[in-house]
């Protein structure tokens, strides 16, 4: 099996971060397994391991016709048979089928929000579903919005997973006292909803018992991180709220945190929440997306509206008084990520895929 993983960037965003997963992993398992970037290189091209074959396209527009014969070349040069596009890469794998028709596209979708959007801004998504073997999503809700939407019959609810056994690279030193950290891991950019999670910090007055709150994420020196810092310095939080922009080491900067707090007001299957479970990390989410099937209330974290953040105060004061309330969690959250959502448990079923798509 011979397969190669679309993605527009390396940068450090879920569905990018799952794309390196997919392919690293499955240099393990399969004869051929690469990864093809094809605007932006990024903070995770580091990740990608040495069995992965990697490409990069420098693709400049939409109808980059270099970037596409470039690409072209490539694909027949390692006779690929599956291209997994990821998110909005599925338009340069359409264009590379109309020339290679015995390709295999699966796009998978990791966007939390289409079911609420107006169907004329997938316009172009609906006609290059014409040309798709098969979808995977992230959660059941855009599972049954492309069964509605797209020319797609086969659509297959394929988790995200997190990597067992990784090596802990030590990089990171997280500011504050050490038993007292709450930590967000997500880009700075809506929908991600940092304000909420600052608002509700500020009014639980944890500063004033030295309990920091830390922003792990990129920062993109826009009007969404100027509104942030802005409330820092007018709340006078700077010695208790840090901001570090993408970090490599995230399961070492996670190992020195206590609570993980996530806000989304949309998400498909948000990544960072695998990742809170691996570093067994109590965890506060939004109640969005697959975030409520992942989360059991009470048993594994607790879940919020991401609009209320009186319901958000609440969640930080009654974990940060109560130790044992957070190891609970944080375990079996560890246990459940482990057991349903480890890489050899969904590699299993992603090569069954493969070989029903690549047989049908």
């Amino acid at each position: 099996m011979r397969v190669v993983q679309l993605i527009d960037s390396l940068e450090a965003g879920g569905a990018e971060r799952m794309a390196v997963n997919y392919a690293n992993v499955l240099a393990e398992e399969i004869e051929f397994s690469a990864i093809v970037a094809t605007r932006k290189e990024g903070i995770l091209k580091k990740q990608i391991s040495n069995k992965t074959n990697y490409l990069f396209l420098n693709k400049k527009s939409t109808l980059d016709i270099k970037a596409v014969f470039t690409l072209r070349k490539y694909l027949k040069k390692h006779r690929i048979r599956i291209i997994q596009a990821h998110s909005s890469s599925f338009f340069l794998a359409v264009l590379i089928k109309l020339t290679l028709p015995a390709i295999k596209i699966i796009w998978h979708d990791h966007y939390g929000n289409r079911i609420n959007e107006n169907k004329n801004k997938h316009a172009v998504l609906l006609f290059c579903s014409f040309f798709f073997s098969a979808c995977f999503t992230v959660n059941s809700e855009s599972q049954k919005w492309i069964l509605e939407n797209l020319k797609t019959a086969k659509v297959f609810f394929i988790p995200n997973f997190i990597l067992e056994n990784r090596a802990i690279v030590k990089n990171t030193y997280l500011k504050g006292e050490k038993g007292k950290r709450i930590i967000c891991l997500a880009n700075l950019k809506k929908p991600k909803n940092h304000i909420t999670i600052l608002k509700a910090f500020n009014q639980t007055k944890l500063k004033d018992i030295f309990w920091s709150l830390h922003f792990v994420g990129k920062i993109y020196k826009d009007e969404y991180f100027y509104e942030l810092k802005n409330f820092i310095d007018k709340e006078d939080l700077n010695e208790n709220v840090f901001l570090y922009d993408s970090k490599e080491d995230i399961p070492f900067v996670l190992s020195q945190a206590n609570i993980g707090v996530l806000a989304s007001t949309y998400e498909g299957f948000p990544v960072s929440l695998l990742e809170y479970g691996n570093a067994g990390l109590a965890v506060i989410s939004t109640d969005v997306g697959f975030c409520s099937s992942l989360i059991k209330e009470g048993y594994s974290g607790v879940l919020f509206n991401p609009e209320d953040s009186e319901a958000l105060k609440k969640h930080f004061l009654k974990l940060a008084f109560n130790e044992d309330l957070q190891k609970n969690l944080g375990t079996n959250l560890k246990m459940d990520v482990l057991k349903q959502y480890s890489s050899s448990v969904m590699m299993k079923k992603l090569i069954t895929k493969y070989n029903y798509i690549i047989n049908e």
